[in-house]
């Protein structure tokens, strides 16, 4: 590990130890639901362990949240920002999944009370982890939902994908993955303004002056495996200078929003000026 890279680690778990503190001090609604949400997925990630050979383990499979609404109109905003896209279970989510430990049966649920109870260690949310063997029950409210993110019919694993830098300057030139969502930007860690960790990126791009790099954004776009299509498709992630897939000649733009482009053999795709050869490894 170089030094930039531990200063980085040292940066966030002062960053960490700061949030806590000033959590227990703040009065309810101090933070907002997205700041909530980020605390959320950084109890999460406290709890992922070492396993062995560069291997984590989650040891959960159900987490409860519970969060501090004492009027409709506070719980109304809530609701709002935990259901847009990324959800808070999405968040959740990824955050494992970067990990490499998503219980297959992980379940998130949201409950919402008056007052913060006496063991919280923060005013305002408070998170619950437990492992339980039965399914997950049917959900009977909005509030209850499957971790995973859009669950297909079949529970089908992604298949593995090379992707290459063909335009541009990453960490590496060529990267090999089998997850269901991979992100791309520009620097691993992408941090808010109070520092917190809000994305990690699978494709980092250099964080340089170069011109054409500073065309990646640093939340820029994510390939997500589709199960019931048995084929990845490509989604903007808002990004400044857009995204687009590069076939046969044609250019075809991804619209920021939920639907993306499937890819097709041969795809490429453009990242501002940056872009990607994407191929999909076929089973042995």
């Amino acid at each position: 590990m170089d030094i930039l890279a531990k200063a980085r680690q040292l940066e966030a778990r002062l960053a960490r130890t700061v949030d806590r503190a000033a959590a227990r001090v703040m009065p309810p609604g101090g933070r907002e639901p997205l700041e909530i949400a980020h605390a959320v997925v950084e109890a999460v990630e406290r709890e992922v362990q070492p396993a062995g050979r560069g291997r984590h383990l989650f040891p959960f499979n159900r987490i409860r949240v519970l969060v501090v609404a004492p009027s409709k109109q506070a719980r109304a905003r809530f609701e709002a920002t935990f259901a847009v896209e990324p959800t808070l279970a999405q968040r959740i989510h990824t955050r494992l999944e970067t990990a490499g430990c998503v219980p297959a049966d992980l379940g998130v649920t949201v409950d919402y009370v008056e007052a913060a109870g006496g063991s919280w260690s923060a005013p305002d949310v408070h998170v619950e982890f437990d492992r339980v063997d039965e399914p997950l029950p049917e959900p009977t409210s909005a509030e209850a939902t499957v971790g995973k993110p859009a669950p297909a019919p079949v529970p089908e694993p992604p298949p593995a994908v090379e992707i290459e830098i063909a335009v541009g300057e990453a960490e590496q030139q060529l990267y090999s993955f089998q997850f269901a969502r991979i992100d791309f930007g520009r620097c691993t860690q992408v941090r808010d303004r109070r520092n917190q960790l809000v994305r990690t990126n699978h494709v980092a791009f250099a964080d340089t002056d170069d011109a054409l790099n500073r065309t990646v954004s640093r939340r820029h776009a994510h390939l997500e495996y589709v199960a019931a299509e048995h084929a990845f498709r490509v989604y903007d992630d808002g990004s400044e200078q857009g995204t687009a897939v590069s076939r046969g000649g044609r250019t075809i733009a991804v619209p920021p929003g939920a639907r993306g482009v499937r890819l097709l053999p041969g795809d490429e795709i453009l990242l501002g000026h940056a872009r990607l050869r994407v191929r999909v490894v076929p089973p042995v």
